[in-house]
């Protein structure tokens, strides 16, 4: 029953990156453009997934336990280090470069994108390298 939830809402996510040109690495390098052409498209899409995932959260936070999962998985912590910092801000000069960020990349292979060719085998050696980096280290909840 997991794997069937997983597939389902997998596709509705590929799918609404599609739909919201997120796939499209010239549109979210024209989001990030403010002083040239500028597509604010991309905060309306962003705007919905914040009002989603709040009013989301609260909804299903409200239940004993997940519907395809014996308990909840939520973080334990809650400190800000330097992982909490550097790894988004790795993440977000990758977006700006590249036009793309994991999820919509994988979409992005199935629609025939180009630039997708370069960037996964690169995603992928950065998502090695970050995992080899702080192999040793054991998080700590606070």
């Amino acid at each position: 029953m997991s794997f069937v939830v997983n597939l389902a809402l997998g596709l509705l996510f590929g799918i609404g990156l599609v739909v919201s040109g997120m796939s499209d690495p010239a549109k979210v390098l024209n989001f990030l453009d403010l002083f040239g052409t500028w597509d604010p498209s991309l905060a309306f899409v962003m705007g919905g997934a914040v009002i989603t995932a709040f009013f989301g959260y609260r909804l299903v936070l409200k239940r004993e336990k997940p519907v395809a999962a014996a308990s909840f998985h939520l973080p334990a912590g809650s400190a800000i280090d330097s992982r909490i910092l550097v790894g988004p801000a790795i993440f977000g000069i990758g977006w700006g470069l590249g036009g793309f960020c994991p999820g919509p990349a994988l979409t992005a292979v199935t629609l025939g994108a180009t630039g997708t060719y370069a960037f996964l085998p690169m995603m992928f050696v950065g998502m090695w390298l970050a995992r080899t980096a702080t192999a040793g280290r054991v998080a700590v909840a606070t």
